[in-house]
């Protein structure tokens, strides 16, 4: 069974860095569609950032965090990175890694696509 795990959250200042890492136990890393969610007190789970598989990579990002945050992924590593640059408030969150395991396109947004989720890590900007 597939199974993910977070790192890299912490407490930052405005306008400071973070890199979240996501290990994952599947065997065939490569094939598996990736993406970030995140989870702010008393909100819904929001899309961040996702990234394809098959070797192409195409990344996808909501637009709060275009231009700030980058995606990534290693299949060497069985990881997946979200580099978060000029933190902001409204960044505060709990994110979660999550995957679809089941090498096909999906409607990276929605959630509901994801079949295996990390525990979250929290991520808290404030001055």
């Amino acid at each position: 069974q597939v199974q993910l795990l977070e790192s890299g959250g912490g407490l930052v200042q405005p306008g400071d860095s973070l890199n979240l890492s996501c290990v994952t136990t599947g065997r065939t890393f490569s094939s598996y569609y990736m993406g970030w969610f995140r989870q702010a007190p008393g909100k819904e789970r929001e899309f961040v950032a996702a990234i394809s598989w098959g070797g192409g990579d195409t990344t996808y990002y909501t637009h709060s965090v275009k231009g700030r945050f980058t995606i990534s992924r290693d299949n060497a590593k069985n990881t997946v990175y979200l580099q978060m640059n000029s933190l902001k408030p409204e960044d505060t969150a709990v994110y979660y890694c999550a995957a679809q395991v089941v090498p096909v396109e999906i409607h990276y947004a929605d959630p509901g696509e994801y079949n295996v989720w990390g525990q979250g890590t929290q991520v808290v900007v404030s001055s």
